[in-house]
C-alpha cells in the first residue's frame, strides 16, 4: 500500500477548494427590489423562471389550499431570502430540504435554507399554504373579491401575495402553469391556454398555462360559474372569453364588446407588430368593482365598465397592454407612463380607424377642455409619484405626449417606433428614458425637449399638439396661438373612452 504526502502547502491549497465560502460570504436577500415607490415590493437575491401552481379553492368557505413550486436561480450567495405572500404557510423546501421559515412586516415570508445557497445556481422552493384570501388584508386593502359563486385575483400593482408566493415585482417575469380543483359546476379561469381538464370525486381540476414571461401581477385566478365562448385566430391563437351567469342587464354589452376581442387583436397586429403571447380572451366576473385591467392573454373586466352599453374602446385599452405593459413591462412603478400613455392612445387611434374622431381631434380636444389653472397639469406623467400612478394625466396627457411625437417627426417614424419599441424589448422591461432614446434613434431627431415638455413639466405646455403645428414645428408649439382658433368640437368618439377612464381604479389607489 502507498501513502500519499501531502506537504502544508498542498493541503492547505487543497482544503481551499473542498471548503466552500465562509459564512461571512452569504447574506440575506433583500426584502424589496429596489422600487422607487413601492420599496418592499419584489424581494433580490434570486430570478424566477417559472412557478408552478397546483391548488384548491372551495368557493362556499373561501378556502384556498395550494402547493407552489417555483424554479430559481440565485445572483448572490445568499444565507436567507424573501418571498411575497400573505397566506398562512405550512412548511417550505429549498432545493428538496426543509428549510425555517418566518413572517415578517404585512407580506414577507422570510426563508432561511438547510444550507447557504452559492450565487448563480439553479433553485427550488416549495411552499405549502392555505387560508382565505377575502380575509387577508395587506396595507390595509386587498386583491381579492368574493362573488355570489367564488373569487376573483385581479389587481394592479399587487396582486400574487393573496394567492401564490412570488417575487412579486414586474422586473422579475417568469412563465406559468396554474392547476386549480374546483367543486364540479364551477370554472377556474386563468392566464394562457387551457391545457386540461379532468373530474374525479366531485371535483374539476382546470390546468392553464403561459408559456411567455408574465410579470406577477398580470397573473389572475377566477372561480365561478361562466358562460364560455372559444374560438380561434386565423393564425390558429385559442380564444376564450368567459362571463358569469349573473350578469344582469350588462351581460349583453359585455359580450359585444368583448367578443370582438379577436378583430381588435388583428387591428393592433398592425399598428403594435405581432401579438406576443399564446392565447387571446377577456373574462367578466360579477364583481362591484368598476375598474378592467390587462392580466397577460386574459384581460379582466368589471360588469360596470359596460353599464352604458357595448364599449370596444376599453377591450382596445386592455388588449395594447399587451403589447406596452405586458410583454414590455415597466422597470420601476414611476415608468407606467410606458404603459398607458400607449394604451390610452390606442384607443385614439381606434377612433381614427373607426371614423369617430381623428388622434388629432382627441389631443385637441383633451388640450382644450382643461385650463391652465387645473391640478391636471401638475402630475408629471413621465413620473407621477405613487399616488398618482393611475390618475388621468397619465392617460390623457401620456397620450398627448405621443401626439406631440406624431406631430414632430410624422408618422412613417412614428408608427415604426410604435411597431419597433415592442420588439426591442419584447418580454423585458424598460423605462420611459429607454423610449426617449429609442425614438431619438428611429427619428434622428433630438427630442428630450418635447417629452420633457410633456411628461416632466407640471404646468400646461404653452400650446396644444394642433395640426396647425405639423411635423417641422418646434416641440410642443403650434403654429398659431391657441386663442385664435375656436374652441374644438366633442370628438364623437370622446363620451366611450371616457367611460374607461376607470379602467384601472382600485381600492389601493382610489378613483382614477
Amino acid at each position: 500500500m502507498h501513502r500519499r504526502i501531502i506537504v502544508p502547502s498542498a493541503l492547505a491549497a487543497s482544503l481551499l477548494l473542498a471548503i466552500p465560502a465562509s459564512a461571512a460570504d452569504f447574506a440575506p436577500g433583500a426584502p424589496g427590489i429596489g422600487d422607487s415607490y413601492y420599496p418592499t415590493s419584489g424581494n433580490g437575491g434570486y430570478d424566477v423562471s417559472h412557478y408552478d401552481l397546483r391548488l384548491t379553492y372551495q368557493p362556499a368557505t373561501d378556502l384556498l389550499e395550494g402547493t407552489a413550486t417555483i424554479v430559481a436561480t440565485t445572483r448572490q450567495n445568499l444565507s436567507r431570502f424573501n418571498l411575497d405572500l400573505g397566506l398562512e404557510v405550512s412548511e417550505v423546501r429549498v432545493n428538496g430540504r426543509v428549510a425555517k421559515f418566518a413572517t415578517s412586516g404585512s407580506h414577507e415570508l422570510e426563508v432561511t435554507p438547510a444550507t447557504p445557497l452559492e450565487k448563480n445556481k439553479p433553485l427550488s422552493i416549495v411552499v405549502r399554504y392555505a387560508g382565505k384570501p377575502s380575509e387577508v388584508k395587506i396595507d390595509g386593502w386587498t386583491a381579492w373579491a368574493r362573488t355570489p359563486d367564488g373569487g376573483v385575483a385581479a389587481q394592479e400593482p399587487d396582486s400574487a401575495a393573496w394567492w401564490f408566493p412570488s417575487n412579486d415585482h414586474p422586473l422579475d417575469k417568469a412563465t406559468f402553469d396554474v392547476s386549480v380543483a374546483v367543486p364540479d359546476g364551477t370554472q377556474a379561469i386563468s392566464n394562457g391556454v387551457l391545457q386540461s381538464q379532468s373530474s374525479r370525486l366531485g371535483w374539476t381540476r382546470f390546468n392553464w398555462r403561459s408559456n411567455k414571461p408574465q410579470a406577477t401581477y398580470l397573473a389572475t385566478l377566477a372561480v365561478g360559474k361562466f358562460d364560455i365562448t372559444t374560438d380561434r385566430t386565423a393564425n390558429g391563437l385559442p380564444v376564450l372569453n368567459a362571463y358569469s351567469k349573473d350578469l344582469g342587464d350588462n351581460d349583453g354589452a359585455a359580450r359585444a364588446s368583448i367578443e370582438r376581442t379577436t378583430e381588435v387583436a388583428e387591428w393592433l397586429e398592425g399598428v403594435f407588430g405581432p401579438y406576443p403571447f399564446n392565447a387571446l380572451g377577456g373574462y367578466v366576473p360579477n364583481v362591484t368593482s368598476g375598474f378592467a385591467l390587462e392580466t397577460q392573454t386574459r384581460p379582466f373586466y368589471s360588469p360596470r365598465q359596460f353599464a352604458n352599453g357595448a364599449n370596444v374602446s376599453v377591450v382596445v385599452h386592455e388588449l395594447a397592454h399587451q403589447w406596452y405593459g405586458d410583454s414590455v413591462s415597466v422597470r420601476d412603478w414611476k415608468d407606467i407612463w410606458v404603459n398607458e400613455g400607449f394604451a390610452r392612445y390606442s384607443q385614439w387611434l381606434w377612433s381614427e380607424k373607426e371614423g369617430e374622431g381623428t388622434a388629432q381631434e382627441l389631443a385637441d380636444y383633451v388640450y382644450a377642455i382643461r385650463t391652465a389653472e387645473d391640478p391636471f397639469w401638475t402630475v408629471k406623467p413621465g413620473d407621477p409619484g405613487a399616488e398618482n400612478q393611475f390618475h388621468i394625466a397619465v392617460y390623457d396627457r401620456g397620450a398627448l405626449a405621443l401626439q406631440a411625437l406624431r406631430n414632430e417627426i410624422g408618422d412613417e417614424d412614428f408608427f415604426a417606433i410604435l411597431k419597433g419599441w415592442p420588439q426591442r424589448f419584447a418580454y423585458g422591461n424598460a423605462r420611459v428614458a429607454d423610449f426617449v432614446r429609442y425614438a431619438e434613434q428611429v427619428s434622428g431627431k433630438p427630442l428630450a425637449e418635447l417629452f420633457d415638455t410633456w411628461l416632466y413639466e407640471p404646468s400646461k405646455p404653452a400650446a396644444s399638439t394642433a395640426a396647425a403645428a405639423g411635423p417641422s414645428a418646434p416641440a410642443g408649439r403650434t403654429a398659431a396661438p391657441r386663442a385664435a382658433r375656436p374652441k374644438p368640437a366633442q370628438p364623437k368618439s370622446w363620451k366611450k373612452i371616457a367611460a374607461t377612464n376607470s379602467a384601472h381604479e382600485s381600492e389601493r389607489h382610489g378613483g382614477h
